[in-house]
């Protein structure tokens, strides 16, 4: 898949979410959705990158957005997550990583020489009208949900 791009039509998906509920990204038109990908529930930085979520929810609320999490976890992991952490937002399960694809965030990475596939920590910011209007790649977590926060303000 090519990269996607600040003005392209966000690909629609269908996940399901640790309330076992089925959610369409196209549930969402007319309000913002900020969808992020992460690799691993309960790993160091996604815990903190989930964590700045929730805490800063009210002011992405206050913007109409939705939070969308994905990452390649299954339901069990997703469920135990977000009451660990108490997450007041979806986290959905991408265990083929179709979605990940789709999205560009599916990607070879480089570790201590070792090559894998993994996700590369990525947010998207799409409008109401489902096309995506900001990107933030190789997301480092300080400092990352305000210029979400800026980003849907915009």
């Amino acid at each position: 898949m090519a990269e996607l791009n600040v003005g392209a039509q966000a690909p629609e998906f269908s996940l399901t979410a640790q309330d076992e509920k089925t959610y369409s990204l196209k549930k969402f038109r007319g309000k913002k959705v900020v969808v992020y990908f992460y690799s691993e529930d309960d790993s160091g930085t996604c815990t903190d990158q989930a964590c700045s979520f929730r805490d800063h929810m009210s002011r992405i609320g206050e913007t109409g957005a939705v939070v969308l999490g994905i990452s390649p976890d299954g339901l069990a992991s997703h469920k135990k997550f977000s009451s660990k952490y108490s997450l007041n937002f979806l986290i959905l399960s991408d265990e083929d990583k179709s979605v990940m694809k789709k999205y560009g965030v599916w990607k070879r990475k480089k570790l201590f020489g070792n090559v894998y596939m993994g996700v590369i920590r990525t947010t998207f910011v799409i409008n109401e009208s489902g096309t995506i209007s900001h990107i933030f790649s190789k997301v480092r977590i300080k400092g990352h949900v305000n210029k979400v926060i800026k980003a849907l303000s915009e």
